[in-house]
């Protein structure tokens, strides 16, 4: 028992959490957790992360949890303890109710004979108090007997005394022990990871215990100033951070793991990093003192320097990093050899480490993770990196009369490992080249920048085919070019009411939001619509009212000032598409920019003589806007924000045995004639070798009668129906890809939303939502983030034509509770002036 007291957290996000997590250890419910690969990252390295769980979690759940890093479960009954043992899950990394197990114990009285079933303290054992009112005396008894007691932490503090809380460090103190006749405990202090270097012997009292553990910092006891409390550095600088604070298996030595202040040693010899003669300049030794150097060197080196030369040019890093793999490869045999080789690459790695941002202590601590795991990949090289074996068999020769079918069929995947690298293959959109299309683009930007309308007019009449006397048709727009039949008109209509009441009702209740955070502050929160917005409509051969409508109706309903419309004209007829003048004119737009590509991204970002500047951009469009859309926003001289990064059009389908083949068939080609870089996915759930016969069979037979078939072909060919034996495995796939449109043709479809969707642009619930009701009438956006930034985006909404204003009005009472506050951060960044401005103030009141 290194810490006598378990913190149990509400979540990763508990406020106390890092008060708390100088216990070295914290528990968490299982139902608060948010899990992912990298999700162990988010705490520190020092930190031991235990997770409770309910009856009702699997074994496969459990052991999830095991192999992302969780070092110990503690399980609620003996039933599901059997489970996990039977399942060969190694039994120290629980505890449990089970009196005679091989796991930590959990109890929630005191036992008969502790010894017994501590195993003589070689078996941890927790007090469940998470449920009882429980006082300091109470705590700190079990805590000397030996029990790790769990408690809230709404019922924890950090301080030697608070109110109705359970004091961590006076539990912490009373279970020490010392034979020294000044009643001192022996205080071993260590640095973090990746050094872990013991850095000197000092001692502590529990005055200094309580003041280290309530402030975090290095304290201890003067024993030349019996009296005074020793607060490390204080007067030299060499101050402490402390992140972690345990004792021994005798309770009579205390160990602190303690982060030093950049720059200082623990010793008081200034030029020695610890009390036993490691310099200063050496920062331990191996890995980890390359480690410090790489650091070092990448914020100091001087230009010319090698590492500098390594960290800038990475094609050199790149090709450094395969050069020492190969020279080590060749190595074998050869003890000394190898060695050698495999300390240049472990500095390369560590060089291309630091670039991106990561410590050793990063790297040790995913080691670390990796070990915890119970199930291991069967660890075959990917197919790229084996030799090939010699294949003399003649290749099948084609027959002149193979079936166009073929064309038309999906390859299928067996998803059932879900590490598998084919699934990763298959999850793996087309490649857009970005760099090629920027050498492209970069000329129009100059050009539309410099030339203003002349410049417009010109690529116009040379991309779209079309001579105009100006670039933009202002409002009102002329009867004559919205020319269409009434049946269009009702349609436009009917899709326009729908899309204004779902956008309408995503306006915040309230005009402004306030909240009394302290006595006395008042914060708001408001939003206002963002004045100037561009809304670019694809045109040319295509008519897409559509997009108008998704862009435009959000924009008014926000209440926008100028909505710019730009779109370009028919090459056929010359004129704009007249269901985009309708659509223009229901909005109130206030002119239509008639212009496409890069060139009219780019005038609606710096405005010409006769474009109105915009404060943002949004509409989908080909890789040529994308690539301007992405330009502008990152040049500070444009000032203008964009919707999000756009890539091309993608369905993924969660289909069963139940679903209508037809249907599955028709919501993938709907995706697939998009483009033949777009990219559709079917996820079979439990499916038989009949039932996916059937979903090929669907696909190629509607294929055949497309008039795109031949762009639907090149898209099916980078798509794929992936194979997984549950619902579970499938939305996890489904999460992973982050798809722009899901489509869920499974039995009880609305029971799965929202809990088990993570990742999406937009939903399609049910057999008879097909992803086109989204697209044009259903009142949702269609306007949605492809190519897996469904992770991090939303598709366009009503806020995304607002921002949001915070203000903050503090009155006399709310300088009194947070006046002090204010004045200690800004003293402790140095910014002076504003310290100042809080403390004239309060000595005008009166309040200092």
């Amino acid at each position: 028992m290194t810490f006598p007291i378990l913190p149990l957290l509400s979540s990763p996000e508990d406020p106390k959490l890092d008060d708390l997590s100088i216990a070295g250890h914290v528990l968490f419910p299982y139902d608060s957790l948010n899990l992912s690969k990298h999700w162990i990252q988010q705490f520190q390295s020092q930190l031991s992360i235990f997770v409770q769980v309910e009856k009702n979690v699997s074994v496969d759940q459990i052991t999830e949890l095991l192999n992302l890093g969780v070092e110990k479960i503690f399980l609620s009954d003996e039933t599901q303890y059997e489970s996990v043992v039977n399942a060969g899950l190694p039994d120290e990394r629980f505890a449990s109710p089970v009196l005679q197990s091989n796991s930590s114990l959990i109890v929630c009285e005191k036992l008969n004979d502790l010894a017994k079933y501590n195993n003589d303290e070689n078996r941890d054992v927790y007090y469940d108090m998470t449920k009882s009112d429980a006082s300091q005396d109470e705590v700190d008894q079990l805590a000397k007997l030996g029990y790790t007691v769990i408690l809230p932490s709404e019922n924890l503090t950090t301080k030697k005394q608070e109110n109705g809380k359970i004091s961590i460090s006076f539990t912490f103190v009373n279970t020490l022990v010392t034979d020294r006749q000044d009643g001192l405990f022996t205080t071993l202090i260590t640095s973090p990871a990746p050094k872990y270097t013991a850095l000197g012997i000092v001692y502590s009292s529990k005055e200094s215990i309580f003041a280290a553990i309530d402030e975090k910092v290095g304290v201890y006891q003067s024993r030349k100033r019996t009296h005074e409390l020793w607060y490390k550095g204080k007067t030299s600088g060499a101050t402490q951070k402390l992140l972690q604070v345990s004792k021994d298996c005798d309770s009579d030595v205390v160990k602190f793991v303690v982060e030093n202040r950049k720059g200082y040693g623990f010793c008081h010899k200034t030029s020695k990093y610890t009390c036993f003669g490691d310099d200063l300049q050496s920062s331990g030794h191996g890995l980890s003192k390359l480690d410090a150097t790489l650091q070092d060197r990448f914020e100091n080196a001087p230009e010319g320097s090698y590492t500098k030369r390594l960290f800038n040019d990475e094609s050199l890093l790149v090709a450094k990093l395969k050069e020492e793999l190969d020279e080590l490869i060749d190595a074998k045999g050869n003890k000394n050899e190898v060695a050698w080789e495999a300390a240049d690459l472990l500095y390369f790695v560590m060089c291309w480490c630091t670039k991106n941002g990561v410590k050793l202590s990063d790297v040790e601590k995913n080691l670390d993770v990796k070990s915890f795991k119970v199930t291991r990949r069967k660890g075959d090289a990917k197919p790229a990196y084996l030799e090939k074996k010699q294949d003399n068999s003649p290749p099948n020769a084609p027959t002149q009369n193979a079936s166009q079918d073929a064309d038309f069929q999906l390859e299928v995947i067996d998803a059932s490992d879900l590490t598998s690298p084919a699934i990763t293959k298959a999850m793996t959109r087309p490649a857009q080249k970005t760099s090629e299309i920027m050498k492209l683009v970069l000329p129009i930007i100059e050009n539309v920048k410099t030339n203003g309308d002349k410049a417009l007019l010109e690529l116009t009449a040379k991309f779209d085919g079309v001579t105009l006397d100006t670039p933009v048709l202002s409002a009102p727009f002329p009867e004559s070019l919205m020319n269409i039949s009434s049946e269009m008109k009702d349609a436009i209509d009917l899709s326009m009411t729908n899309i204004e009441k779902f956008h309408a009702a995503q306006l915040p209740k309230e005009k402004v939001m306030t909240v009394e955070t302290a006595p006395g502050v008042y914060c708001s929160r408001f939003a206002k619509p963002i004045e100037n917005v561009g809304l670019y409509v694809p045109g040319g051969t295509a008519v897409l009212p559509s997009t108008a409508m998704m862009l435009g109706v959000p924009a008014k309903v926000a209440g926008c000032k100028n909505i710019v419309i730009a779109s370009p004209p028919s090459r056929s007829t010359g004129q704009l598409t007249p269901e985009v003048v309708y659509v223009a004119h229901k909005l109130g737009a206030s002119c239509i920019v008639m212009a496409g590509g890069a060139q009219a991204i780019t005038a609606l970002a710096y405005g010409t003589e006769s474009v109105i500047k915009c404060d943002k951009i949004l509409g989908p469009g080909n890789q040529f806007v994308t690539a301007a859309k992405m330009y502008v926003q990152n040049d500070t001289q444009a000032l203008c924000s964009i919707d999000m990064p756009a890539g091309p059009s993608e369905v993924l389908v969660i289909a069963d045995e139940d679903a209508d083949a037809d249907f599955v068939a028709s919501d993938l080609l709907s995706q697939a004639e998009h483009g033949v870089d777009s990219q559709v996915i079917l996820i079979g759930v439990g499916l038989s070798t009949t039932k996916l016969k059937e979903f090929q069979q669907a696909v190629t037979k509607q294929a055949l009668a497309l008039p795109r078939k031949e762009i639907v072909g090149k898209c099916l060919a980078h798509s794929y129906i992936l194979l997984t034996k549950s619902y579970q495995d499938a939305f996890e796939l489904s999460n992973q890809y982050a798809p722009e449109h899901l489509i869920l043709q499974i039995n009880n479809a609305a029971s799965y939303v929202p809990d088990s969707i993570e990742n999406a642009g937009s939903v399609f619930v049910g057999a008879l939502s097909p992803e086109s009701c989204g697209d044009y009438s259903s009142g949702t956006n269609h306007t949605l983030p492809t190519y897996g930034y469904a992770r991090q985006y939303s598709g366009v909404n009503t806020a995304t034509f607002q921002k949001f204003i915070t203000s903050q009005d503090v009155t006399e009472q709310g300088l009194k509770s947070i006046g002090k506050a204010v004045m200690t951060l800004a003293a402790v960044e140095g910014l002076e002036a504003h310290r100042r401005a809080v403390e004239v103030r309060m000595e005008k009141l009166g309040l200092l």
